[in-house]
């Protein structure tokens, strides 16, 4: 009879473990998040989520990084609405956790990845062991995508502390956002995810000179090997030598559409006399948003001595109120004051909206043009926060030209 009681409550209590109630609303906190690829590689964060005057707010966490989502709908459902990227997250809470999909809103289609997340997980990588070597420093560093026999070289920029790294890898066309990870023996492991981007560089470092074996993922499919050797000389070609204008032409030409339907051309009396700072961008990229955050400063502090700064929306789509409505948003979140133009081509149709451009690399790109209407430089992607010095001399050296243009008679 003892048996039979003990084994009935043993029964009991298993269902009563099994069928723990599933939590009633996200919690405050930190939570790691999983984002899981087609190749079964799993690409994790950290978000907070805090609550202020009984309203609730994410705070995604890359290094450095802190991205604010507000507009958090929570309940049983949770909506996590990504901010200017077209994305968002939504899941249901349940006993373990939050469960559902990245999803981003794409012109023609919807691209879902599985997520999920735990609660009062701090740790954005798991693994434990204590790291068998420090990766401090500079990395000449090869990217070579599956099934190709081209590469593209970068330069890794790390700070490893105890196991903790931070850093990013900088390319001729911009930087690989705000990486945070760790070194568990001889593993390394990297990712970052910012409502745009989600990325995991996976890798086994060989010695204090060699990493090798790399793995990167990018979004749901993309997979790239990569190997990097550790050199303190290790560069990239001068961002203001990748893109140029046809020979025999001295500027570029466009007559766009501003969000309040108004032509604007370079024709224009408010560019007479001014010197001229064209970004060709794209509300999807988030190098070009990293460089619009400075553009709003910069305008703030060179306006009045006679710079102006326009900017060229390359959406996705060429579908008017599509792009309208993507730039529109961009613009009210940074608070930007000077025009942003609808081109009506797509990212992929920059040369055929303004031929007099050749070797068009990538967004953003930016370019300066003098008084006389001539342009004097043509700067190719853009070094944001992320790469530390890199980015504060980036802007002593365009500042220090922009000032020297201004003096110009």
């Amino acid at each position: 009879m003892i048996k039979v009681l003990w084994a009935c409550c043993l029964l009991v209590c298993g269902i009563f473990i099994a069928c723990k109630p599933p939590i009633n609303d996200l919690k405050t906190g930190t939570w790691r998040a999983i984002l899981e690829t087609n190749s079964g590689a799993e690409i994790p964060f950290i978000f907070q989520v805090s609550q202020s005057e009984g309203k609730k707010a994410i705070h995604i966490i890359n290094g450095a990084e802190n991205i604010k989502v507000e507009g958090l709908m929570s309940g049983r459902n949770v909506t996590i609405p990504l901010p200017s990227f077209g994305s968002e997250i939504k899941a249901k809470l349940t006993s373990s956790g939050l469960e559902g999909a990245w999803i981003r809103h794409l012109p023609n289609k919807d691209s879902e990845i599985p997520f999920r997340a735990e609660y009062n997980i701090k740790k954005r990588f798991v693994d434990s062991e204590a790291p068998m070597y420090n990766i401090t420093g500079r990395w000449r560093t090869r990217f070579v995508a599956e099934g190709r026999a081209d590469s593209t070289i970068a330069v890794g920029e790390f700070i490893q502390k105890g196991a903790l790294v931070k850093g990013t890898f900088l390319t001729a066309s911009g930087d690989y956002r705000y990486l945070e990870g760790s070194v568990s023996g001889d593993k390394l492991s990297l990712s970052a995810f910012d409502g745009a981007h989600a990325y995991l560089f996976t890798a086994t470092i060989k010695g204090p000179q060699t990493i090798s074996e790399g793995k990167f993922y990018a979004g749901a499919s993309a997979v790239e090997d990569w190997s990097a050797s550790k050199n303190a000389q290790a560069s990239l070609p001068d961002a203001y030598s990748l893109t140029s204008l046809k020979e025999g032409t001295s500027s570029i030409e466009f007559n766009f559409e501003s969000l309040d339907g108004k032509p604007v051309s370079l024709k224009d009396d408010v560019f007479e006399n001014k010197i001229i700072v064209v970004q060709l961008f794209g509300s999807w990229c988030p190098n070009c948003v990293d460089e619009m955050k400075y553009l709003v400063q910069f305008y703030n502090k060179y306006h009045k001595k006679g710079v102006e700064v326009v900017g060229l929306a390359y959406e996705r789509s060429g579908e008017k109120e599509w792009a309208k409505k993507a730039v529109g948003k961009l613009k009210q979140r940074l608070n930007v004051p000077y025009p942003l133009l609808l081109t009506g081509y797509t990212h992929k149709e920059v040369v055929k909206s303004m031929p007099q451009i050749v070797d068009f690399k990538s967004f953003p790109t930016t370019i300066v043009i003098d008084k006389n209407k001539k342009a004097r430089k043509i700067h190719t992607g853009f070094t944001g926060p992320a790469t530390g010095a890199h980015y504060a001399n980036f802007i002593k050296e365009f500042e220090a030209q922009i000032d020297m243009l201004l003096a110009e008679k």
